[in-house]
């Protein structure tokens, strides 16, 4: 039997800990690209539609600032607690790739937008900083297309639309200690960057895009092994299997006696594995080297404070309004805020109702949270479409009208989750749905006695096995009743005609 490595046998005893940290790149919604007039709106574009001499690197052509993404830059940096020096300036980034036009990409160095930041993230009830290096402003690559021939032969395209995009990146310390800690940390800056309204935040559109450095060391030291750089990873849920997978690698690769490499590997989310991509034993040489033809930038005092005052509310104060203001629990507040689009709904929902009492505002905001969180999440989901867009059929207004059905007893719960689902598929008010499918609740004693002494008498076991002490033989009839009306009688008033008949409490 060979002889195990030292390390191997280490690892058998000694406990390692998960460290992550996270680069995030985030395009910002601005009308032009970072450094020429052509339009950012390329999404959906013809391929090379939306390009220029400056974007599509042109010898002697010269780049010009966008105003609005370095102010879009400064807002974010002040969100996330940066500090602002009073200068910064572009450099160029040297590196060959096929997909970088101008053979290097105009970035930001050693004098960025923002540095020493935090983002506080909420883990287990517990609050935890997550300190952010340095946010700075680049430019975006072009598009590589690749292709395959009947022949079996692959080739590639290049389509320049997205080149010179304003591309804000922003890196975290290694703070995190695990793939959950990384997602809330995502959700947390994507929620940020949408209340800004300088980012959509949409990774599946590559708006918003993550690489992960994972690495693991003993418990207690600070020394760590290799890092490992993971890409490819285009959602929260990929992010997190990725992570989990990676430190995972790690840990069985100590134990089997092998070296952690330095290297850069893919995430393959259908195999649920990474994959080795690249070495990187030694650090890239970009040979950065200040941008000869873009000045240096000013941030005064007066202008940086001007942007902080304009700064909307974020996910953490809205988080605590919630919660003093509608009474919500901090899980609820914490799922909403994670979207300006839920809280912008909630809002709008609650706010149909100003007169109410507080009590009664806080009992509506609850049971708005419910829906939100409940079955329109659910629908959202189903259907694979955004809240933004679903809100024009299942409106504020058609969601409080289903809600006030249920309160005065037209509609019974069962059947409100019917109605919603047909709102929202047709927009139609719930009023119209319940009187086009003639769903307005039983609420007739007599109508509900009678369907009761039916299902009584061919339940007899479950009605022996209540009489004997089994409680939830009381929920399976009742059950058996709503079944027999359809979902339309009253449950409150089908439970206690049950209970008499039964000789229940």
């Amino acid at each position: 039997m060979p002889q195990r490595g030292v390390i191997a046998i280490l690892c058998d005893v000694v406990n390692y800990e998960t460290v992550i940290g996270l680069e995030v790149h985030s395009q910002l919604l601005t009308k032009s690209k970072m450094y020429c007039a052509c339009s950012a709106d390329y999404a959906s574009a013809l391929p090379n539609t939306h390009v220029c001499p400056v974007c599509m690197g042109m010898p002697g052509v010269l780049p010009t600032i966008n105003q609005r993404a370095i102010e879009f830059t400064l807002m974010t940096a002040l969100a996330l607690n940066c500090s602002i020096p009073e200068h910064a300036k572009f450099d160029r980034k040297n590196y060959p790739y096929p997909d970088l036009m101008k053979g290097y990409q105009i970035s930001q160095y050693d004098a960025p937008v923002g540095v020493k930041g935090y983002l506080v993230i909420d883990v287990e009830g517990k609050k935890k900083k997550i300190g952010i290096t340095r946010l700075h402003l680049e430019e975006d690559v072009a598009k590589l297309v690749h292709r395959n021939t009947p022949e079996g032969e692959t080739y590639s395209l290049v389509d320049i639309n997205r080149a010179g995009m304003p591309l804000m990146e922003i890196v975290s310390e290694p703070d995190m200690s695990s793939p959950e800690e990384a997602r809330l940390y995502l959700v947390k800056l994507r929620a940020i960057l949408q209340y800004l309204g300088v980012s959509t935040g949409n990774m599946e559109e590559g708006s918003f895009r993550c690489d992960a450095n994972i690495s693991i060391r003993p418990v207690g030291t600070t020394e760590y092994l290799s890092k490992v750089e993971v890409k490819n990873m285009n959602s929260f849920r990929a992010v997190y299997r990725a992570l989990e997978y990676e430190a995972q690698r790690q840990r069985d690769a100590l134990a089997s006696g092998e070296r952690i490499v330095q290297e850069t590997r893919g995430w393959v989310d259908d195999k649920g594995v990474t994959v080795s991509q690249r070495s990187k034993e030694y650090a890239h040489d970009y040979r950065y080297f200040p941008e000869p033809d873009l000045p240096p930038m000013a941030f005064s005092r007066e202008m940086v404070q001007k942007i902080e005052a304009e700064l909307p509310d974020l996910p953490e104060k809205i988080y605590d309004d919630l919660i003093a203001e509608y009474n919500l629990p901090p899980y609820d507040a914490e799922v909403l805020t994670q979207s300006k689009h839920y809280v912008a709904y909630f809002t709008t929902s609650i706010g149909l109702k100003s007169s109410m009492s507080t009590s009664d505002r806080q009992k509506r905001a609850k049971t708005i949270s419910n829906w939100l969180l409940g079955e329109f999440t659910r629908l959202l989901n189903a259907k694979n479409v955004k809240i933004e867009e679903a809100k024009d059929k299942v409106t504020p207004e058609n969601l409080s009208g289903l809600i006030d059905l249920v309160d005065k007893g037209t509609l019974s719960g069962p059947l409100s989750k019917t109605v919603f689902e047909e709102m929202f598929n047709s927009g139609k008010p719930a009023g119209i749905i319940v009187e086009e499918k003639g769903l307005v609740q039983i609420s007739d004693t007599s109508e509900i006695s009678n369907i009761s002494d039916k299902v009584i008498a061919e339940n007899e076991k479950a009605v022996t096995d209540y009489r004997a002490g089994k409680e939830q033989s009381l929920t399976f009839i009742i059950g058996q009743v709503m079944k027999a009306s359809k979902g339309k009688a009253n449950p409150a008033v089908v439970r206690q005609i049950i209970l008499d008949k039964l000789g229940g409490k």
